[in-house]
């Protein structure tokens, strides 16, 4: 078969597209396929090294700012939980979202799988986000801690020092339009303060001009069964403010 440049362009796209889906999470046989085609191409008289490198159009900026951030987390060792991390877990779902969902830090699944919110309070939150119309790839969700805590205990001060100005940078690189902070570790941390999340929660807080809401933990909803119904309060004050429709309402 011959291929002209633009077919080989749109090969190329298409298989740094699929690299990055993979990336965030998307488990995706296609980009195995494709980096065989690309070893198929390279082997062709036409084919040229520039022609390989270009870069991906129509892909977010903020994928690129995600990347590298991506890059310096996983080499990071600012704090002693590297030494015993299985591996850093970033974030996952949509890098143009307009509503970031940001926990505690990983636990042992999460740990395991590099990705955050897979464990039980993992799955309650995917029924959440379910709740609200959306799914978790519409969403970003990540932790203040990249690493995860041994015995899964709080992040201690000096932990949140060192891996917040990450979390920063994924906020600046997303710009989501609202952030629900969950628990008290993500709604302390974000806020500046140290009150309760009984008493943060409830109201929309500002982070840096960011609407931000504070909610239980999934975790916590997990042992504390009654309290989700305040969690589903505060859920549909975000949905309220991103414009999605309410069940149980005609209109958004």
């Amino acid at each position: 078969m011959n291929y002209n440049r633009a077919d080989l362009s749109n090969i190329n796209r298409l298989q740094k597209e699929l690299e990055t889906l993979k990336l965030y999470g998307h488990k995706n046989v296609e980009g195995e396929l494709c980096k065989d085609w690309i070893a198929r191409l390279r082997q062709l008289p036409e084919m040229n090294s520039q022609a390989v490198a270009s870069p991906v159009e129509g892909v977010s900026p903020a994928c690129d700012d995600l990347n590298s951030i991506l890059s310096e987390v996983s080499a990071c060792q600012k704090c002693e939980l590297h030494k015993t991390r299985t591996r850093a877990v970033f974030g996952v779902g949509n890098p143009d979202a307009r509503l970031m969902f940001i926990g505690e830090a990983p636990g042992a699944d999460e740990d395991k799988a590099g990705e955050p919110f897979v464990g039980r309070a993992g799955q309650l939150l995917t029924r959440m986000i379910l709740g609200m119309g959306l799914k978790r790839e519409d969403v970003y969700i990540a932790n203040i801690l990249k690493c995860r805590p041994p015995g899964n205990r709080n992040p201690s001060p000096e932990e949140v020092e060192v891996c917040e100005p990450y979390l920063v940078r994924q906020i600046e690189a997303i710009g989501p339009e609202v952030i629900c902070a969950l628990g008290a570790v993500a709604a302390q941390t974000l806020l500046k303060t140290k009150t309760p999340i009984s008493k943060l929660r409830g109201e929309f807080r500002s982070y840096h001009e960011t609407p931000l809401l504070p909610t239980f933990h999934p975790a916590y909803l997990l042992r504390n069964e009654s309290m989700k119904r305040e969690a589903w309060i505060d859920l549909k004050m975000v949905m309220k403010k991103l414009g999605l429709k309410i069940p149980g309402k005609g209109g958004g």
